[in-house]
């Protein structure tokens, strides 16, 4: 019982029946099928972590007007998407410690309604982060290549239309999500529209360092100093990479998991690789532990005001 409650549905595949799936196991297993015993007190702990940092990111943006830009909300966005994760996180774990305790109880029906809405947060929280990582790699994109045109590009309006726009995707997406769980065209959905987030991304990220690097080779062999401009694009360019890696090595394992459940549901290495569904859990929320300390370690004002914020100072 120890998983976050959307992705518990996506454990088994629904075409393998459970004898068919122990079955498989043993027969492959070895012991490395065994899978992994991770005790809820250590979801727990990095949900509470992350909640922590992330409410941390988002206190600092909205308190320093310097960082309120198109990129610094998209980023307060994602930091709010990781949010989400440590929320379903820690209410599915009280709402389970609740119920085995004895001090809450509920009719099944409630139940099945409490675990759909912390389904929707997990499920929103997948999407909305995909796309965010997206929306600043492309804010990116035009401050380094229309840097001078960027302000009439990415205005205010443009912004908030975007995110508004993320968010009801994510919530729709979530929603379908939730329904048709066991259908192997929702689960290729997701995955196509993680695969298409990464290409994206790449190439963009590919396209913007190739860039940088002709511009620092310009910049040494006419022996001039680069502009602050270039190197702060330099640097975010490299921050969103971080962000990109850090988010492909979490979530990748999960997205694998979702393939080899509608490529081969009943072979025994897959089904060794569904044992280590809780280790996959544990990347996901330690990719909303993460995040917070890359955009302090990289953004100066960023790292100043959240020494404001935990510091209290005004």
């Amino acid at each position: 019982m120890s998983t976050l409650a959307p992705l518990r549905l996506l454990r088994e595949p629904s075409n393998a029946s459970e004898g068919n799936q122990s079955n498989a196991t043993v027969g492959a297993s070895g012991g490395w099928c065994q899978g992994l015993d991770i005790p809820n007190e250590l979801f727990l702990a990095l949900g509470l972590v992350s909640l922590v940092e992330n409410l941390l990111v988002v206190a600092a943006i909205l308190k320093n007007r310097n960082l309120h830009s198109p990129t610094y909300y998209f980023i307060c966005c994602l930091a709010v998407s990781d949010m989400l994760v440590s929320i379903s996180n820690l209410a599915e774990m009280l709402f389970m410690l609740l119920l085995e305790h004895g001090v809450l109880v509920m009719r099944p029906s409630i139940v099945r309604h409490m675990d759909s809405v912390i389904d929707m947060l997990i499920c929103s929280s997948v999407v909305s982060s995909l796309s965010f990582l997206g929306v600043i790699a492309v804010d990116r994109y035009i401050t380094i290549f229309y840097a001078l045109r960027y302000h009439s590009i990415m205005t205010l309006q443009r912004a908030v239309v975007t995110m508004a726009s993320v968010w009801l995707a994510s919530t729709i997406s979530s929603t379908v999500l939730i329904t048709y769980f066991r259908s192997n065209t929702i689960l290729l959905c997701l995955i196509g529209f993680f695969l298409f987030m990464l290409v994206l991304m790449l190439v963009l990220y590919i396209h913007m360092f190739a860039l940088a690097r002709h511009h620092l080779h310009s910049i040494s062999s006419q022996q001039k100093p680069p502009t602050a401009h270039r190197g702060g694009s330099l640097k975010g360019a490299v921050t969103l990479t971080i962000l990109l890696g850090v988010f492909f090595i979490c979530w990748g394992p999960f997205f694998f998991h979702l393939i080899l459940i509608v490529t081969c549901p009943t072979n025994p290495f897959c089904t060794c690789f569904f044992s280590y569904f809780n280790l996959f859990l544990i990347l996901i929320i330690c990719n909303s532990v993460i995040d917070p300390l890359i955009y302090a370690f990289r953004s100066q004002e960023l790292r100043r005001t959240l020494r404001e914020v935990v510091t209290c100072s005004c």
